[in-house]
């Protein structure tokens, strides 16, 4: 029986959010743009040691600011675009689809039942945080 993506996507947050996942996605454009921001102007303020001296201070705010503040992992998949959702969609699709299944109950209910397929669903999961969205995953326990 097709699925739809939200329902797929519900099934991902109730399996991180049982392991208590949580996710900074790191914004390393903006991290750049902070350093060379500051590189800049120490240039412009100091010359060449100023430039030596603005680029270290913008990496180290770079970095601070690019640290990313860990979230639920629920949340970051609420919040992904469409288009994401389905790409990880068509992964779990690949993982669920030899199933047997009538509703989303009931596929929520073969997968809560089975520790391999939980695994196997958390894998392909940690597998998009981190490839995809360069995101660094910590579980609180």
């Amino acid at each position: 029986m097709p699925i739809r993506v939200e329902d797929i996507i519900k099934l991902l947050c109730t399996l991180s959010e049982n392991k208590k996942m949580k996710a900074a996605v790191k914004h390393s454009g903006k991290g750049a743009l902070v350093t060379g921001a500051a590189a800049f102007m120490g240039g412009l303020m100091g010359g060449p040691a100023g430039l030596a001296v603005g680029g270290a201070i913008g990496g180290l705010l770079g970095a601070w600011m690019t640290s990313g503040q860990f979230q639920p992992v629920p949340q970051i998949l609420m919040e992904l675009p469409p288009a994401e959702k389905r790409k990880l969609y068509n992964e779990v699709l690949a993982i669920i689809g030899h199933l047997d299944w009538t509703d989303a109950v009931q596929l929520f209910r073969l997968v809560m039942g089975s520790t391999t397929l939980q695994e196997q669903l958390l894998a392909v999961l940690v597998g998009y945080l981190t490839k995809k969205l360069q995101a660094q995953i910590r579980y609180d326990d």
